[in-house]
């Protein structure tokens, strides 16, 4: 079995190198809310990327195009899942040029938009910024319920091989999946007991700490992790599985430039470790469309000199090699 799936993505690997890569099929899903918490556990929409022997076109979600095939075919077996969750004010295909990649060299490759701080949030599903945090973990455990169980294609994946890409606060949501635990309390300390508090810090002076326990999955056995939003208040020391982590140079968005090197050095066993030298912390998204670069210079403007689009073929092809060395490789 095992080597069949190592057949499968050696396989695509090679035609990706020989610029002719497959086509992602790509499937809309709809995971419904928990009837027995509605409210803390609403419904989430998100896609499916899997492997599709069909030639790529554009599908549409919602206004914006993916690359691949809809409802293509499933082919294979004991195929890896692969799951994202993006940053704030992101969406399912925050992170849709490494999906493809992944479902392009045998992988299953699901994301949601999470209810609570994604750019899809309603006015129903919106929460303030702590709360949201502290959910997003169990909305990526129940996505892998959904992709294990209620998921058509769910008797074509290897429950034994799950990973986990994760960005910013999807970092944050990785790191506590993997067995971390955030501390709180000196990390309210740090920010905003000084003369220029961080934001957020009056929110918690209203509502206090978050004191229930994040959710850990250990389902998940590799996580890449980049630029993970709280990074330096984790206790990591009960993760156990492997970790490929990133880290841009100058950091933003309430990530700081040592908060990758800071969770680095306080993983159990050493990662996978790469400081993107030049970039900041937007690069991590794929290269914008010019009219999303209109609409949103921030996350689409990087430093004079900065190749982003050369930068996401490197990470799509480390990003790829991992998940083949820990989900593929190893028994």
């Amino acid at each position: 079995m095992r080597r069949s799936i190592i057949g499968l993505a050696v396989a695509c690997l090679g035609w990706a190198a020989a610029g002719s890569a497959p086509a992602a099929g790509i499937a809309f899903i709809d995971v419904p809310a928990d009837p027995a918490q509605p409210s803390a556990a609403p419904a989430m929409q998100g896609a499916v990327w899997y492997p599709c022997a069909t030639a790529p076109g554009i599908v549409m979600a919602g206004q914006s195009p993916l690359r691949g095939v809809k409802d293509c075919k499933l082919e294979g077996h004991d195929l890896p899942l692969v799951v994202i969750s993006h940053g704030f004010n992101g969406w399912f295909g925050s992170h849709q040029d490494t999906a493809e990649a992944l479902a392009d060299a045998g992988y299953v490759v699901a994301a949601i938009s999470h209810p609570a701080d994604s750019g899809h949030a309603t006015d129903e599903t919106r929460k303030p910024p702590l709360p949201a945090l502290i959910e997003r973990p169990d909305d990526i455990k129940r996505l892998i319920d959904f992709m294990l169980g209620s998921w058509q294609g769910a008797p074509k994946i290897d429950s034994a091989r799950i990973g986990f890409f994760g960005f910013s606060r999807g970092g944050f949501t990785g790191l506590a999946l993997i067995g971390g635990n955030p501390d709180f309390q000196t990390a309210f300390d740090a920010l905003c007991l000084g003369a220029a508090p961080a934001p957020g810090c009056q929110e918690v002076r209203e509502h206090g700490l978050p004191t229930q326990a994040l959710t850990h999955d250990p389902r998940i056995k590799a996580a890449v992790i980049a630029d993970p939003f709280f990074g330096r208040f984790y206790d990591l020391g009960a993760v156990r599985a492997p970790v490929q982590l990133w880290a841009s140079q100058f950091g933003g968005d309430g990530v700081l430039p040592d908060d990758g090197s800071m969770a680095a050095g306080h993983l159990p066993t050493k990662p996978e470790f790469q400081i993107v030298d030049g970039a900041g912390h937007f690069v991590f998204l794929p290269p914008c469309r010019a009219q999303t670069a209109q609409a949103n210079p921030q996350i689409c403007t990087d430093a004079p000199g900065f190749d982003r689009a050369a930068f996401h073929a490197r990470l799509n092809r480390e990003v790829t090699t991992f998940f083949m060395t820990y989900l593929v490789s190893h028994p």
